[in-house]
C-alpha cells in the first residue's frame, strides 16, 4: 500500500500515525488520576479511537512507531496542575493547525477523510462530556479575580503617589487585600446559600483563593524593588495584572471554549483604568490634604 503513496504524503502520515499513537498514551494516562467514573470512561473511548487511527496509518506506512515522551511528559503535568479538560482541549487545538495536512493527503489517501470528520465531530462531542469540578467554579474564580484585580490594583496605585514608599504601599495593600478576601469570601458564601446551593463552601473557597493569590502576586513588586522604586514598582505591577489577566483567560478560553481576545481586552482595559484614575486620585489627595509622609 506504502508503495503507492508520494514522499511527502508519506512524511504526513508518519507524523500523524506518531501524534495518534501519542495522543492515544495521553489520555489513557490522564485516565488512570482523572476524577469521576464517567470522566476515566470518556477519556480511555478516546484513547482507543486515537490508537484505532494510529493502526490505520500503520497500514499505510508499515512501521511501528513509539510515542512521544515529551508530549506525554508536558500534557500529563498540565493536566495535573491546570486540570485535564483544559490539557486534552488545548491537545486537540494542536489538532486543528493539521487541517492544511488533511487536505493534502486526501488527494492520494481518501481515507483521510473519514478520519479527520470523525475528529471533528465525535471526539469534540467526547470532550463536550467531561465535568471537571475547579471548571464548574470559573464562575467563582473569576468573581475573585476581577475583583481582586479592580480593587487591589487601585489602591496600590493610589497608594503610590500618596505615599511613595514601597514598604508602605505593600503593608497597606496587604492589609487591604487580606480584609477584601475574607470580604469577597465571606459574600460568596452567603450568596451561595440565599439561591439555596449546597456547595456554597467550596464556591467561596475558590472565591477566596483566586483573590488571594491574586493579592500576593500585585503587591510582590512592592516588596521586591527598593523602598523608593515606587514607579518602577507601579509599572511591574500593571505588567503583572496584564499577565494574570491574559493567563487566565486563556486558560477559561481553551477550557471552556470561549473567545480569548474580546474578554483579555475587556479585563485589561477595566483594572487599567481603574489604576489609572487611582493613581490620579492619590496625587489629588496628596495635594489638596496637604499630607505629606
Amino acid at each position: 500500500m506504502a508503495e503507492t503513496i508520494s514522499t511527502q504524503a508519506m512524511e504526513i502520515i508518519r507524523k500523524m500515525q506518531q501524534n495518534e499513537l501519542t495522543e492515544s498514551v495521553i489520555y489513557e494516562k490522564i485516565a488512570g488520576f482523572a476524577k469521576g467514573d464517567e470522566n476515566k470512561q470518556t477519556l480511555l473511548r478516546l484513547s482507543r479511537e486515537e490508537k484505532a487511527h494510529y493502526e490505520i496509518w500503520k497500514r499505510y506506512s508499515g512501521i511501528e512507531m513509539k510515542p512521544q515522551k515529551a508530549k506525554v511528559l508536558k500534557y500529563t503535568t498540565l493536566a495535573r496542575t491546570l486540570g485535564f479538560t483544559f490539557a486534552v482541549k488545548l491537545m486537540e487545538r494542536g489538532e486543528e493547525n493539521a487541517q492544511t495536512e488533511y487536505a493534502l493527503l486526501a488527494q492520494e489517501v481518501p481515507e483521510s477523510i473519514q478520519i479527520r470528520r470523525q475528529e471533528e465531530e465525535h471526539e469534540r462531542a467526547l470532550l463536550a462530556m467531561l465535568d471537571e469540578e475547579r471548571l464548574q467554579y470559573v464562575g467563582s474564580m473569576v468573581l475573585g479575580l476581577n475583583d481582586a484585580l479592580v480593587e487591589l490594583t487601585g489602591s496600590l496605585a493610589g497608594f503610590v503617589f500618596a505615599l511613595q514608599n514601597n514598604r508602605l504601599i505593600a503593608l497597606s495593600g496587604l492589609i487591604v487585600g487580606i480584609s477584601a478576601t475574607f470580604s469577597m469570601a465571606s459574600s460568596e458564601f452567603l450568596s451561595a446559600r440565599s439561591e439555596g446551593r449546597t456547595d456554597a463552601l467550596k464556591s467561596c473557597t475558590y472565591t477566596g483563593i483566586a483573590y488571594l493569590i491574586t493579592v500576593v502576586l500585585l503587591i510582590a513588586p512592592y516588596l521586591i524593588l527598593g523602598p523608593t522604586q515606587y514607579i518602577p514598582a507601579l509599572i511591574c505591577m500593571l505588567a503583572v495584572v496584564v499577565l494574570i489577566i491574559a493567563g487566565f483567560t486563556y486558560y477559561t478560553s481553551v477550557a471552556q471554549d470561549q473567545p480569548f481576545k474580546g474578554r483579555f481586552l475587556e479585563m485589561a482595559v477595566i483594572s487599567i483604568s481603574v489604576a489609572v484614575l487611582s493613581f490620579i486620585v492619590g496625587i489629588l489627595a496628596k495635594k489638596f490634604l496637604g499630607i505629606d509622609l
